[in-house]
């Protein structure tokens, strides 16, 4: 494909069929703002606000393909029910000038089984120590209701306005961990070779890429690396990303990386803020994330563009547009991106902080945001996500959930 020499970051881009004022997009972070798997007042408020902010494209976080797809009861799931309130949040970002995305996928063995009253599902048989739940191995019948579910919920996107798809095949849900060795330990067409992890992965985006034509841009987020030993890792990840490619299933790549079952902070670099999120806990879960938090939630630097080192990897495998994400704060690192061959950028946090950011940038190239990177807008999740620094936003002690089966893993926070 004939690529741009460093393209602006704020100047009109197309993403497979989808035209966007900029190449800026707000990154799938999971807001809690549904109610019951239906759009409330309080999320279409919150994706307007971004889109207001001059965001190209604004990300609606993971939006179930089926009941026990979710992670916790109120997770968006796609059902006619649900199309009223899609309608109208996607009428509304409109309306602002922005393009709107869904995520899509099935949580797998993440799913709080108590919370959805749902089974999980694995890959193979697992133990879900943040549960203390058995995962069960998905069947073939899974495998195909999943498949066939992704494609469903492709067609209701249309249906209901969207510009794009973002399929999730990272942060080890189910087709993450089909992909993860570590997680995996089937003997079938599904397990093994790479050739054989992947199978699940490609076959939703086939079947997306059959309902989407060209009606709907389809994002790929797909991990790069698990963060832990064993794990799915970058050199299996080049492979994906050319089959993706050859297989023409998807318009950009968002590499990501980490897992909700095993290391959560893996992606969020910056403080890990375990004694904030041991308060937020009930008892007994509050005891432990304050005797054993420092070991689960472990802490990385933070520096800007961090994912891009890696990212750069995969983009010398690939020609296919792709979107940078992770410590996307400031112009210099967009420029940065576009001068690497990124197409796109994705902003999580620093939206949060500031949802006009991409405003400001406009009008001044040198403005820095004001996120420090604290991540104590992950301890949110319990109820909206939303920046702590803000001063509307400060946490009080209604931020702890009801029960102990309201509570979602911190991961989910990324989308």
């Amino acid at each position: 494909m004939s690529r741009i020499e460093h393209p602006d970051v704020l100047a009109p881009a197309a993403l497979g069929p989808v035209r966007l004022r900029n190449r800026t997009l707000k990154a799938a972070t999971y807001e809690n703002m549904a109610r019951n798997g239906l759009v409330t007042d309080q999320l279409i408020d919150f994706h307007v606000e971004h889109a207001r902010g001059g965001v190209g494209m604004t990300t609606v976080a993971y939006c179930a393909v089926t009941p026990d797809g979710r992670i916790d009861q109120h997770q968006i799931l796609w059902r006619p029910e649900a199309i009223p309130g899609l309608r109208r949040l996607t009428d509304a970002v409109h309306a602002e000038g922005a393009a709107i995305s869904a995520q899509i996928g099935h949580s797998g063995p993440v799913n709080n089984g108590k919370a959805t009253r749902t089974k999980p599902l694995s890959p193979s048989r697992y133990f879900n120590m943040q549960f203390l739940r058995i995962v069960a191995a998905a069947s073939i019948d899974d495998i195909e209701r999943v498949i066939k579910a992704h494609a469903a919920a492709a067609r209701m996107a249309i249906e209901t306005g969207f510009d794009a798809v973002e399929v999730h095949l990272g942060h080890n849900y189910l087709a993450s961990s089909f992909l993860s060795p570590n997680i995996n330990h089937r003997k079938d067409d599904y397990g093994g070779s790479l050739n054989n992890r992947a199978r699940f992965g490609l076959r939703i985006l086939d079947a997306v890429r059959d309902v989407a034509q060209d009606q709907l841009g389809i994002v790929v987020k797909l991990n790069m690396d698990d963060g832990v030993p064993g794990g799915f890792w970058i050199d299996e990840a080049m492979q994906v990303a050319q089959w993706i490619e050859k297989a023409g299933s998807a318009d950009a790549l968002e590499m990501t990386a980490g897992s909700s079952l095993l290391n959560p902070m893996y992606l969020f670099k910056g403080d890990s803020p375990v004694n904030e999120f041991a308060a937020a806990l009930p008892q007994p879960v509050r005891t432990g994330v304050k005797l054993i938090g420092k070991h689960v939630l472990r802490e990385y630097p933070y520096a800007d563009g961090y994912l891009m080192a890696d990212a750069q990897q995969i983009r010398s495998a690939v020609s296919m547009p792709m979107i940078l994400l992770g410590g996307v704060t400031n112009r210099q690192t967009m420029d940065e991106a576009m001068a690497a061959g990124f197409d796109f950028v994705a902003m999580g946090r620093a939206l949060l902080r500031e949802p006009d950011l991409i405003n400001r940038i406009a009008e001044d190239s040198g403005t820095r945001s004001l996120c420090n990177h604290n991540n104590k807008c992950m301890v949110t999740i319990f109820t909206n996500t939303r920046c702590v620094l803000r001063p509307e936003n400060q946490l009080t002690p209604q931020d702890a959930p009801s029960e102990p089966s309201d509570v979602a893993t911190p991961l989910g926070f990324a989308g």
